[in-house]
């Protein structure tokens, strides 16, 4: 029996490098997978990749309208959704005189925007249940912020904001809301940066090494637990000591 047996967890952007590891710890734990993504055909090949089973629906959680959908699609095939882990997210890099409003518009959609988009149509079903999951996956830069990221900084700091509320409004119902800021993880997109800038990362990092998406993967799932109702509206660092709040 997994601790998560009869569990539907919706993972936004699983099919990245902490959303694939998430899914993998999901649906070691019991939890039916369902996953969104944008790229169908990319979402067809990760699927035939990985040892789990998972349903991938074409979302843009960026529109409302789409997220909607994807609800409705879900609750039609599946069931009332459990879990929710907003992962979803983008970087569009630059410092702040050369940002256009295209770069910071779109980031601020895609990680924030997406967190209420998504949030907004699973949490009454989870407040009538009586039980409900809701991750949010933040970062490191969220917490302390980083020079060329006006824009992913705002948003991610956002979504704590939007944790602490939503957190306190449906405590009562048995529905838990988290944050999750992951430092720097050794995902592919990490792993491209050039090896001599790679060194200098890690040379802040107290630990002396990137984290695992593993490692992510594994407190989320610990947040979706039942043994985790105890924490609701908490920021969990997982930066091997970089940012110490």
């Amino acid at each position: 029996m997994g601790k998560l047996d009869n569990k539907i967890a919706l993972v936004t952007g699983g099919t990245g490098g902490i959303g694939t590891a998430i899914c993998q710890r999901l649906a070691d734990d019991g939890a039916q997978i369902v996953t969104t993504s944008l790229n169908q055909e990319k979402a067809v090949m990760w699927k035939d990749n990985q040892n789990f089973d998972s349903t991938i629906i074409a979302c843009d959680v960026s529109n409302y309208d789409d997220c909607q959908s994807l609800k409705d699609k879900i609750e039609k095939d599946l069931g009332v959704v459990d879990i929710v882990v907003n992962n979803a997210g983008i970087t569009r890099d630059g410092s702040f005189r050369k940002m256009d409003a295209d770069k910071w518009s779109q980031v601020i959609t895609t990680n924030l925007n997406s967190v209420f988009n998504v949030s907004h149509q699973f949490v009454n079903g989870m407040t009538e249940k009586g039980y409900g999951r809701i991750v949010n996956i933040s970062s490191i830069n969220g917490q302390k912020g980083q020079f060329g990221q006006t824009n992913y900084s705002a948003a991610k700091a956002g979504i704590h904001g939007f944790t602490m509320a939503l957190a306190q409004e449906v405590a009562r119902k048995g529905v838990t809301v988290n944050t999750v800021s992951p430092g720097y993880i050794a995902t592919e997109m990490v792993m491209a940066v050039a090896e001599e800038i790679r060194n200098q990362i890690i040379a802040q990092i107290p630990i002396g090494r990137l984290g695992e998406p593993k490692e992510i993967a594994a407190l989320v799932a610990f947040l979706c637990s039942d043994e985790a109702g105890l924490i609701t509206g908490a920021n969990l660092a997982a930066n091997g000591g970089q940012h110490m709040h």
